[in-house]
């Protein structure tokens, strides 16, 4: 921007020899950084919360932790990963850094590949693409989920997330749930794993799920009518929620 006074050909501000001696009262009444009892104050404090920062632990700093094996799964698809106990401790689950192998028979390995992944990198496949609501292309599946496997990788990953206690985690796998086009059948499996797998009170993700459905019912069901019934009388607590966003949307 340019200054009026300087484009005019003038400068504005008063010499040191027009400045008379009111000016120079003024200025010398002014308390200096040194003197001043606020500054010496807010640098106290500015000390204070700088010896609360807990020190940034280097990315190395973890990898040179032990590493440990964990088994995941059962059956066929049973397998056996590694990982840097330092990274494991981020979560809440691992808090105290395990010193044997881990068992996780019951957990389901792409979900615990996806939750390494992310300690490891802060992403997991597939990402999100920067400023969209889109993920990376996967080639291996189709572009519409009408199965639901691309809805429920993502939801394995939210609730192992919500178990192990690693939020972060939890909030990425709920936006990439809402990247994902599916059918009705689709969001049949969805709906089912989310209503068998989380608590009441999770409003985060059961919500979405009701709300979909109430907005959507006339069209959805006419494609899966037989499966959302059988949803309702598996999970009556799912139709119920679906009545109340209908009755609150004055729809149904």
């Amino acid at each position: 921007m340019v200054d009026l006074a300087e484009a005019d050909g003038h400068d504005m501000r008063p010499t040191p020899t027009e400045m008379n001696e009111d000016d120079s009262e003024i200025i010398e009444s002014i308390p200096r950084g040194n003197d001043s009892a606020d500054d010496v104050a807010v640098e106290s404090s500015l000390s204070a919360q700088e010896s609360l920062i807990e020190p940034r632990t280097s990315f190395s700093s973890y990898l040179q932790s032990p590493i440990i094996s964990i088994s995941v799964g059962s059956g066929p698809a049973a397998t056996t990963l590694t990982a840097h106990t330092a990274l494991l401790a981020q979560a809440s689950f691992f808090a105290t850094p395990p010193t044997e192998a881990i068992d996780l028979a019951t957990e389901d390995p792409a979900a615990v590949g996806s939750f390494l992944e992310y300690l490891y990198t802060g992403e997991y496949f597939p990402r999100k693409l920067a400023g969209q609501r889109t993920l990376e292309r996967d080639v291996t599946i189709p572009a519409v989920d009408d199965s639901g496997a691309q809805l429920l990788r993502h939801a394995r990953v939210y609730t192992l997330a919500d178990r192990w206690g690693v939020g972060p985690l939890k909030a990425l796998a709920i936006s990439k749930i809402h990247c994902i086009e599916s059918t009705a059948r689709g969001e049949i499996a969805y709906a089912r794993y989310v209503y068998a797998h989380t608590k009441p009170d999770d409003g985060v993700v059961r919500a979405p799920v009701a709300n979909y459905w109430a907005t959507r019912s006339h069209s959805l069901r006419a494609e899966a009518d037989e499966e959302f019934r059988a949803l309702c009388l598996e999970f009556p607590q799912f139709g119920y929620d679906v009545l109340s966003k209908c009755a609150l949307s004055g729809g149904g």
